[in-house]
């Protein structure tokens, strides 16, 4: 028989939190249900700073309540929630003659509001790359850009602002942890010619990221304005599909230079794709130009071109929506092939390394890169 909510709450009061007073009596338990073959399933919901050092807490809350007579599983969820904020984020300082061991940074606090859009110290253009819908390749498209454009000689940084499903750090090769001088700053790492920063750095590959918003867009203040950039011609911020809240806050904090829409040809995800243009038209960021990618797949064998997802579908919903159209990238083998090696195809040679490249040299020409 399955232990009571009662009885669960009492063995919960027995974990002691790190600044006084237990889970119960902080009344930090939400969610706590109690199933019939003895599942128990409950959040553990604490203001941002105290919640990033609660694991322990998380893990012995679990064992406890998986001790209990008639308890099968317990499933304990840790997550943050805005708190009072602190003071306002502040540009990285100079940094000094030798970098640190990796810090121990507390990702995701939330930094006081701005009073506006702020320039990243250091950094000519800011472009996002977006999409409305996921599984387009938008990752895919971020990687490769930034690789192309650093090949050229520019000075290139690469956020991934993907914080639920981070994947930059595999595509781009590395686990390298940030370094830090003081544990508040940091910088990024460096991979294939390119500065970039990822949640995916600091987490266990195999660990979910269970957040709610005010964490979400906390971790990308720091990662906007409290990592020493240096001196970069452009930064790419890979955003997360839709249109939610790491947009609406990057429209609030940074002055954007623009944004890149990302879409495949087909009906279902130009439809999400002309959501993504209208966000940005509303929160004045302008509309860099649409990317096709998936255009077509041309087989290695015999050399016949097939249009899977459906022929020249953004090019058309530019020109319907007075964009530019940038240009199509190919599907084929060796882009999944390089991804998952952390080393993206535009590094190589043949048909999509040279439609990056183009790209690289179309943002170039118009000053962006």
């Amino acid at each position: 028989m399955a232990p009571t909510r009662e009885k669960i709450l009492e063995t919960l009061a027995t974990v002691s939190l790190p600044d006084g007073g237990d889970l119960v009596s902080r009344d930090l338990i939400r969610g706590l249900m109690v199933q019939e073959n003895g599942a128990v399933s409950f959040l553990i919901e604490a203001p941002a700073e105290l919640a990033a050092t609660l694991a322990p807490q998380r893990d012995a809350a679990q064992a406890r309540v998986e001790r209990l007579d008639g308890v099968s599983k317990a499933t304990v969820i840790l997550t943050a929630h805005d708190a009072t904020p602190k003071g306002p984020p502040r540009p990285a300082p100079a940094p000094s003659a030798g970098k640190g061991a990796p810090p121990s940074l507390k990702i995701g606090q939330h930094p006081m509001p701005q009073d506006g859009p702020e320039p990243i110290p250091g950094v000519t253009n800011v472009v996002a790359i977006a999409s409305g819908k996921g599984g387009v390749g938008k990752s895919t498209v971020a990687s490769n850009l930034a690789v192309a454009l650093a090949a050229q000689g520019r000075k290139i940084g690469l956020l991934d602002a993907d914080v639920l499903g981070p994947s930059q750090q595999m595509m781009m090769g590395t686990s390298e942890k940030p370094k830090s001088d003081d544990g508040k700053t940091m910088y990024p790492v460096e991979a294939h010619g390119v500065k970039m920063v990822s949640i995916g750095l600091f987490v266990d590959p195999d660990q979910a990221v269970i957040w709610r918003g005010p964490l979400i867009t906390g971790t990308l203040q720091q990662f906007l304005f409290m990592v020493h950039w240096g001196e970069l011609d452009l930064l790419l911020i890979d955003l997360p599909p839709g249109t939610g809240d790491v947009q609406i806050t990057l429209a609030q904090k940074v002055q954007m230079t623009g944004a890149l829409v990302v879409s495949t040809p087909q009906d279902v995800a130009l439809v999400d794709a002309h959501k993504a243009v209208d966000m940005f038209h509303r929160v004045d960021i302008p509309v860099l130009g649409l990317i096709e990618n998936m255009a077509m797949y041309v087989c290695p064998n015999c050399g016949h071109e097939d249009h899977i997802f459906g022929e020249g579908g953004v090019k058309a919903e530019a020109k319907r929506l007075d964009i530019p159209f940038l240009g199509e990238i190919p599907l084929a083998r060796e882009v999944r092939t390089a991804g998952d090696a952390g080393r993206p195809v535009a590094l190589g040679e043949g048909p999509v390394a040279e439609a990056y490249r183009q790209l690289a040299r179309d943002l170039i020409e118009v000053g962006v890169g």
